[in-house]
């Protein structure tokens, strides 16, 4: 390695710790100090300054009221949405439906604000294991089920570190890029990520050096804080405590008891906190532990089934289960994992440093110095617009490979309209009011007649997984466009709620679907047919013309009413097109006449 050389860290901004590695020759390594690979992901903000890592951890009995940890789980998170599980910190939160912050001292901060401090001292211990004062770029790892609004708090906090975020790809894909070059092998491959505070599954297929990603589920706020909120909650029994020195101390506590037991059958818990007047004696059973976490491991293994199935795979047909993160290493996890699986997990790579060894080996792809490799990720949830009377138009589905872009095209319903509207949906159900909202936008398009403007919708996803979405009207030649930053990330119950109501309501969505699509097609017959009863008169018999007035009439007195039988509705729009086409035929022959009078052949 030169010093000239141009050097581009990854970096696993983890709930819990954080690691930071880089290539050293032709070997991807994670950047360790005193033996220490792992940063701890935790900020203390002092009268005197911010202490970031193990000071922090060190410090958190002198400052447990603005000692901070486990930011990344609040990413794209609101105060209402989390209120039940803040009531368990010994720091204080604030916030309403649209925010949520943390208090020190006068200061209320952002959770992506304590994670810059974090991400300023993983780019600081590159630069001082390095012997380097330079390094500014990076690629950054987040859960696969990371939203937009999470990827982009992700972006904005290492920018604000004074990194620039080359590429941000999923923990299990950094993951399997770090397995795949370890091992060259090929196959269809399950990575189980449990990690501090998120959980994901991913189904990967390795082929020819190509990564390329068949599903992803998982859960944002699902991970080891639990389980070590378990072990608090145990503890506490009998107490009604919410004293913050006691509470930050039993999670310390907790954190070293659920990785003891990771070896041993039992452990015991004596914890005497004399100037807070409180103690502890017990023992906890590798057993008890068991018990206290066994719902929440059961819901890994229940979004693993939805991945494979997802996949379109058999479990037989997953040649390898990869483990990720350190919660991967409880015994009840592996046991629960291989039985599922029907195979033993590969356990060769070490869980908490895989992730950040694969966003390195990303960094060396794009740096131009690894070839062989391609990286190519999918979307979680489907993404489209809102159109005539409240459907969803779906556009990027669920699973699609990134990058991608797709172009629709749309038109007006209504005539002179001097804007359209564009609002940008998520889910999988289809109607707005079964989806989540991501952004709006305006075109400003000049008056045209209903369905004569031709509306190009253009949405692409970029490698970082963030959404960018342009419209153009090919006939006025006008313009509009938006970046995707929603304000509210996804709730952990929505994001694995979506899947599911998506299925249960399929058909009664597609039945809703379809009534909405009749009502659209009345009302465009109708705008359509009224423009032309004087040509009409003069065109054909009063009598077919007063018969086509009486069914659109009837359409606009079942639009009126709010129509969803469906059968009635297909009954008025059917009747209409068979009494309207003849009426079509003889407009059209009527205009080529008008068009042709007058002319001479040859001209024609």
């Amino acid at each position: 390695m030169t010093n000239q050389e141009n050097i581009i860290i990854g970096i696993d901004l983890g709930t819990t710790n954080t690691l930071v590695a880089c290539y050293e020759g032709d070997i991807p390594t994670v950047l360790a100090e005193n033996g220490n690979a792992m940063i701890p992901s935790v900020v203390t903000y002092t009268d005197d300054g911010v202490l970031v890592g193990d000071q922090a951890k060190a410090n958190f009995s002198k400052y447990p009221n603005t000692t901070f940890f486990s930011a990344k789980r609040f990413f794209g998170k609101t105060y209402s949405e989390l209120e039940e599980d803040l009531t368990k910190m010994p720091f204080e939160v604030k916030g309403d439906d649209t925010s949520l912050k943390f208090v020190a001292h006068d200061k209320e901060l952002s959770p992506f604000e304590v994670s810059i401090e974090v991400l300023k001292e993983a780019k600081n211990r590159a630069q001082r294991v390095l012997g380097r004062n330079d390094i500014s770029k990076a690629v950054i790892t987040v859960p696969a089920y990371f939203d937009d609004s999470q990827r982009n708090e992700t972006k904005t906090a290492a920018l604000a570190a004074g990194l620039e975020v080359l590429r941000i790809i999923n923990e299990p894909t950094a993951a399997a890029l770090a397995y795949g070059l370890d091992l060259k092998k090929e196959g269809k491959i399950a990575v189980y990520d449990l990690g501090g505070g998120t959980f994901d599954i991913s189904i990967l297929e390795l082929k020819d050096g190509v990564f390329r990603v068949l599903s992803t589920n998982g859960d944002t706020f699902l991970g080891g804080d639990d389980f070590d909120a378990a072990i608090v909650d145990y503890l506490l029994e009998g107490f009604e405590e919410t004293r913050p020195e006691v509470l930050i101390a039993l999670k310390y506590a907790a954190e070293e008891i659920k990785i003891r037991l990771s070896d041993k059958e039992s452990v015991p818990v004596k914890i005497n906190l004399e100037n807070e007047n409180f103690s502890i004696d017990k023992v906890i059973t590798r057993e008890t532990f068991d018990s206290l976490i066994l719902k929440k491991v059961k819901q890994t293994v229940r979004a693993s089934k939805k991945a494979v199935k997802d996949a379109q795979l058999s479990i037989e047909e997953i040649s390898e289960v990869v483990l990720v993160g350190g919660s991967s290493r409880i015994p009840l996890v592996r046991t629960m994992v291989e039985d599922f699986f029907e195979k033993t997990p590969f356990i060769g790579l070490n869980p908490d440093e895989v992730v950040a060894l694969g966003a390195s080996t990303q960094a060396r792809i794009l740096s131009g110095k690894e070839r062989d490799l391609l990286l190519l990720d999918v979307i979680p949830l489907s993404i489209g617009l809102e159109t005539l009377g409240g459907a969803v138009t779906k556009v990027l589905l669920r699973n699609t490979t990134i990058p991608a872009s797709v172009t629709e095209e749309f038109t007006t319903s209504v005539d002179d309209q001097t804007g359209i509207n564009l609002n940008v949906y998520q889910g999988e159900r289809e109607l707005v009011e079964d989806c989540r909202p991501l952004g709006k936008f305006k075109l400003a398009v000049p008056p045209m007649k209903a369905g004569y403007p031709r509306v190009k919708v253009t949405f692409h996803i970029d490698e970082n997984g963030m959404l960018k979405v342009d419209a153009f009207e090919e006939r006025s030649e006008q313009k509009a466009h938006i970046e995707i930053n929603p304000v509210i990330g996804l709730s952990h119950k929505e994001m694995n709620n979506i899947i599911k109501a998506s299925i249960d309501c399929a058909m009664d969505d597609f039945q809703l679907r379809m009534i909405v699509e009749l009502r659209n097609k009345a009302e465009r017959i109708i705008v359509a047919t009224e423009r032309t009863y004087d040509k009409a008169y003069r065109l054909m018999e009063a009598e077919e013309v007063e018969e086509i007035k009486v069914w659109i009439q009837k359409a606009k007195d079942a639009l009126k009413r709010g129509e969803k039988d469906q059968a009635i509705l297909e009954k008025i729009v059917n009747t209409l097109g068979d009494l309207t086409l003849p009426l079509a035929d003889l407009l059209f022959s009527d205009a080529t006449k008008q068009a042709l009078v007058g002319k001479e052949t040859s001209a024609v």
